[in-house]
């Protein structure tokens, strides 16, 4: 992978924080859109690497769901002399956004779930997590390759970094953390806009709409679908659409309007 495109990135000047954090395999180069225009809406805005991503398949060997979460949880206490933090979180960093907003709710002003990995799409990768106690993909398949990246434009996708695979082991992690999503989720009060591509091949949209039943004691939760684009929504063709939301919601939140 292109170093200088995963790396992780500090932008803009403001008063009120958004920490990003990116999905599984991923990188901060996939939620670096979303971070330019949120700098530019005067946002300081913290774009994480999470431990192992943005390198080498192997350096995945070293590392499961506690190292991410314990990452996400020092960007966030680095931000702790901004009033407002708000999070925005892609695929897996949905999942860790959501777990820090039940861990500290009086920290984070607002949640943009964005493509939440709460549910994998299609029926092989749902046999394989009801499997899961047993050893079958650990033995039958320790790696897996991946070859390209899940978004619509041609030529976003060509020049998308692509981490060349990763151990099967981890994807017992993402299991681990949406168990733990679907623990906590009645005890998140944070507001939370929803974002979902209605083509993703990488995750169901019914995750998104569990999500959406689950924070029923949220303060306020917002649902957006969009027609364009794949997985990773802040780099498709319904990248801009996602930022103009995103922007909006949190500055609804910080006007002080009601649900």
């Amino acid at each position: 992978m292109d170093p200088e495109k995963t790396a992780p990135f500090e932008l803009g000047h403001g008063d009120d924080a958004c920490l990003l954090i990116h999905g599984f395999t991923g990188s901060p180069w996939d939620v670096r859109p979303l971070g330019d225009a949120l700098a530019g809406r005067g946002y300081h805005v913290l774009g994480i690497c999470l431990p192992g991503h943005g390198s080498t398949p192997e350096a995945m060997e070293l590392v499961t769901h506690r190292d991410w979460l314990e990452a996400a949880e020092q960007a966030l206490s680095s931000l702790r002399s901004f009033p407002r933090v708000f999070i925005g979180g892609l695929s897996m960093g949905a999942l860790l956004a959501l777990l820090l907003a039940a861990r500290y709710p009086d920290r984070i002003a607002g949640l943009a779930l964005i493509a939440p990995a709460l549910r994998f799409r299609g029926w092989p990768m749902w046999a394989l997590r009801q499997a899961r106690y047993l050893p079958l993909l650990d033995l039958l398949r320790p790696f897996i390759e991946k070859q390209s990246t899940d978004i619509e434009d041609a030529a976003t996708r060509d020049a998308a970094p692509v981490l060349a695979g990763f151990p099967s082991a981890r994807l017992h992690d993402v299991w681990i953390l949406q168990d733990k999503v679907r623990e906590i989720l009645p005890n998140v009060r944070t507001p939370a806009l929803i974002a979902v591509a209605k083509n993703d091949h990488v995750v169901s949209s019914y995750g998104g709409r569990e999500l959406l039943r689950g924070l029923r004691n949220s303060r306020r939760v917002e649902w957006l679908e969009l027609a364009e684009g794949f997985h990773i929504i802040p780099r498709d063709r319904g990248g801009a659409r996602l930022a103009e939301a995103v922007s909006q919601f949190f500055g609804r939140i910080k006007d002080g309007g009601d649900p």
